[in-house]
């Protein structure tokens, strides 16, 4: 979180992005979760495992919002399996799932439509006060700092901050809600599924972890031996006319050797 809150200031003139993003992405988490859960109504029609329901139920309040839910779908699969046939019904769940599946990929699309403007207008912005900064410094600044720590900062570091936005809003908003609304959904069909899944959480947990830890570590590493070739290469081509020249001058001319 303080991450976002250093970098709140460039967020805030293109908040209606990250706005459009947050709403794309809680219709994405929402269809995800109905798309999976829409399997279940075929299965039960491939196999005819499916209890059939004659009389149209009736809704009861929050409470038996879920037997409602679930017998709204056997009664519609029943009166239409009895009328058309089952290859209708199966017909109607294809569909049925092919537009969850649609909505969700859709929604995804929009969500990182949204985060592209968000992201490159931060960028614009952060890139800019970054020039500016180095333009402003003091001489003795440079004299102590390579060129090649510079160009990495306003380049590489810039880009870095560029990609992590990205994954910070999606373990903020997207990630978060995904999983919540899994887990009602488990809770729904299952509870003693759900617990048992949840004791491999932990472990899960740790080994994540420890694999973000040594990722960040090398990713450090590989930021400082950036700034190292930049500055070599740098000095290297701002020398090699000076040192070429030298060589020119030096060398003996070929009357000189005869």
């Amino acid at each position: 979180m303080d991450y976002i809150k250093k970098l709140s200031r460039f967020i805030i003139p293109h908040k209606k992005y990250g706005i459009l993003n947050i709403i794309s992405n809680v219709f994405y988490a929402l269809f995800s979760t109905m798309a999976m859960i829409s399997l279940m109504p075929m299965i039960n029609v491939l196999f005819g495992e499916g209890e059939k329901v004659t009389e149209k139920p009736v809704y009861n309040g929050i409470k038996g919002l879920k037997d409602y839910a679930e017998n709204s779908i056997n009664f519609f699969i029943t009166t239409t399996t009895e009328t058309y046939g089952a290859q209708r019904s199966l017909l109607y769940m294809i569909i049925l799932i092919i537009s969850l599946f649609m909505l969700k990929n859709i929604f995804n699309y929009l969500g990182l439509y949204f985060i592209t403007f968000l992201r490159n207008g931060v960028l614009k912005d952060l890139r800019n006060e970054i020039y500016e900064k180095v333009t402003h410094l003091p001489i003795s600044y440079y004299s102590e700092k390579k060129k090649g720590d510079i160009i990495a900062r306003i380049s590489g570091d810039v880009s870095e901050v560029k990609n992590s936005l990205l994954a910070i809003l999606e373990l903020i908003v997207k990630e978060p809600l995904t999983i919540t609304f899994a887990i009602i959904a488990m809770f729904l069909i299952s509870v003693k599924l759900t617990v048992f899944v949840f004791l491999f959480i932990p472990v899960s947990g740790f080994i994540i972890s420890r694999i973000g830890k040594t990722l960040k570590k090398k990713s450090n590493k590989v930021q400082t031996e950036q700034g190292v070739f930049l500055s070599t290469l740098e000095e290297t081509l701002g020398g090699l006319k000076v040192i070429k020249g030298c060589l020119l001058y030096t060398s003996p001319s070929p009357r000189d050797r005869g």
